[in-house]
């Protein structure tokens, strides 16, 4: 099955409009409102594990030909963010990992887009952190490494990187 079959293939499992919708913005991605296309998209993949390994395909091929290809997906991606900061993910150490992992990656480029959101983020992971009990010793030490290089303007200070990585071999 050639690659446009295989995209056909999985937006059949939509409704007719959403069919329409994505099949619209892997066309012209211009012609539809991305963030509409990226809610729909992260909606399904949250049900359906199967899907979600080809949202990314799909999302990737839409944001090829988009000028801001972050812009459509933000809020999204803080949606994601935001569960992953609530207290019953933050007691679980994979995900607080993640959460600490995708901060690391796209932190900095999500804040430039909406502070706020960054901000009230940071709240929950603040929150998080100061849990009475729940977190690992191993979420505590990631969650306050994230939040101290957020305070360090998305750098590692020397002092903070022989905090926490002297015991990792360089």
């Amino acid at each position: 099955m050639g690659e446009s079959g295989r995209e056909e293939y999985k937006i059949q499992s939509f409704d007719a409009e959403t069919q329409q919708l994505l099949k619209t913005a892997l066309k012209d991605p211009g012609a539809v409102d991305l963030e509409k296309v990226a809610n729909v998209i992260v909606d399904h993949s949250l049900q359906d594990r199967v899907f979600s390994k080809e949202a990314g395909r799909m999302c990737y091929a839409i944001i090829q030909v988009n000028n801001m290809p972050m812009m459509a997906l933000v809020n999204p991606v803080y949606d994601c963010l935001f569960r992953l900061a609530q207290p019953d993910s933050l007691s679980k150490e994979e995900e607080v990992d993640c959460l600490v992992l995708q901060l690391h990656r796209v932190g900095e480029q999500l804040e430039k887009m909406n502070q706020q959101r960054m901000d009230e983020l940071f709240v929950l992971i603040r929150d998080g952190f100061l849990l009475p009990s729940g977190l690992s010793s191993l979420a505590q030490l990631l969650l306050l490494e994230i939040i101290e290089f957020r305070a360090a303007g998305w750098k590692t200070t020397p002092a903070a990187h022989k905090y926490y990585y002297s015991e990792v071999p360089d």
